[in-house]
């Protein structure tokens, strides 16, 4: 064309070149938007749970101060400062965790779950802490372990008002029969000093109790017998001396339990004899040797297992410089007497003929006592005794 620019095939080759990228590049440009697209449609549809999970949760969410996890059916709550159990627990606990806290009563229904409440100062505890109000058969606590180690006693005694750790503990376990699914009981580490007569009564489904680092001396109140499903049985780091036959015949009739007894000061005396014929015996208790004598000196860290009837005898409870100032305060006592005896013996007739004296003068002496009483009660022998004496 004149005064334009003359179009040749090599422009039209060019225009087809150019028309095919921008087709390539309008494909590559469609086909990586759509991605884009998806994954912004999904991030604005995500957008409402990411606002819903920042409001506060709902009643029975996690408590603000804890952490939780549903699939381990877990709440931790250690070291918070708590001062009361939290509320709203999450329905599909199954462990809770209040270790070193501020929990000092717990009262009527604190616990339906698990609770591990070691190292906290409880002042008290309600009989219901961990039934419920409501402790009949039909209406069981789903609790299955509980854990009370370590309980820290009140700086101030008067706080557990003359009641004893013991006492209140057994008290909670033994609520009606709420706590017969129990399977785990764990009171370590906290200076207890006995057991009461009935504290496992209302639980015969309990698989592993734990009372070791306590200061129990004997078990001669405890009964074992509901037990029949026991598993294992901490006694370690107590201060036990020995153990009688009414509890060694209780343990041996237990068909499942392990039972662990390292670290007492077991007295190796004549009342040992019968225990170590049973540890001779038994399966039952774990690491028996390493059971060692701490009493008294001459059997100090002598094993259990290898003693001997004629080993074990009791010494007398005096002192060896004191029995011996005994038997010589005896020996003077009875050459005293041995004396005394023969001196009655050589004065035998004087000693008789001075009873015979002793005898007369008070024979005299009532006679005339009953004829001054006959003159006294007769009005006429008073009359002539008046008379005569004119």
């Amino acid at each position: 064309m004149p005064g334009g620019c003359s179009w040749g095939p090599a422009a039209g080759d060019g225009r087809l070149r150019l028309a095919r990228l921008a087709l390539v590049l309008l494909g590559w440009f469609s086909s990586s938007s759509l991605p884009s697209s998806a994954s912004s449609s999904t991030s604005s549809a995500s957008f409402p749970a990411s606002a819903a999970s920042a409001q506060p949760p709902l009643p029975g969410g996690c408590p603000q101060p804890c952490e939780c996890s549903e699939a381990a059916r877990t709440v931790k709550c250690v070291n918070r400062n708590l001062t009361e159990v939290p509320a709203d627990l999450p329905h599909y606990v199954r462990n809770l965790f209040l270790t070193g806290n501020q929990l000092a009563v717990l009262p009527a229904g604190a616990f339906a779950r698990r609770p591990d409440l070691s190292h906290n100062p409880l002042a008290e505890l309600s009989p219901f802490a961990f039934s419920g109000g409501n402790a009949s058969v039909a209406a069981p606590s789903p609790l299955v372990e509980l854990i009370l180690n370590h309980i820290v006693p009140p700086a101030d005694p008067a706080e557990w008002q003359n009641r004893s750790f013991e006492g209140m503990v057994a008290a909670a376990l033994r609520a009606g029969q709420a706590l017969r699914g129990l399977r785990r009981l764990e009171l370590a580490s906290n200076h207890l000093l006995y057991l009461p007569r009935d504290l496992l009564a209302q639980l015969p489904g309990l698989r592993h109790l734990d009372l070791r680092n306590n200061s129990l001396v004997s078990l001669t109140y405890m009964s074992f017998l509901n037990l029949t499903h026991l598993e294992s049985l901490h006694l370690e780091d107590n201060a036990l001396k020995v153990l009688h036959n009414g509890t060694l015949a209780e343990l041996q009739s237990l068909p499942h339990v392990r039972v662990f007894l390292d670290n007492n000061p077991w007295v190796c005396d004549c009342h040992m004899a019968d225990m170590v014929t049973w540890l001779k015996e038994t399966e039952v208790v774990q690491g028996k040797a390493r059971l060692t004598c701490a009493f008294p000196e001459k059997m100090r860290s002598r094993v259990l297992l290898e003693l001997h009837s004629s080993d074990l005898d009791c010494d007398p409870l005096l002192p060896p410089s004191l029995q011996t100032s005994y038997v010589f305060l005896g020996i003077v006592l009875a050459l005293i007497g041995a004396i005394f005896l023969l001196v009655l013996y050589l004065n035998r007739k004087g000693i008789k003929k001075w009873m015979h004296n002793i005898r007369d003068a008070c024979r005299d002496h009532m006679e005339g006592y009953h004829y001054r009483y006959e003159i006294n009660a007769d009005p006429r022998l008073t009359n002539l005794s008046s008379n005569s004496d004119v």
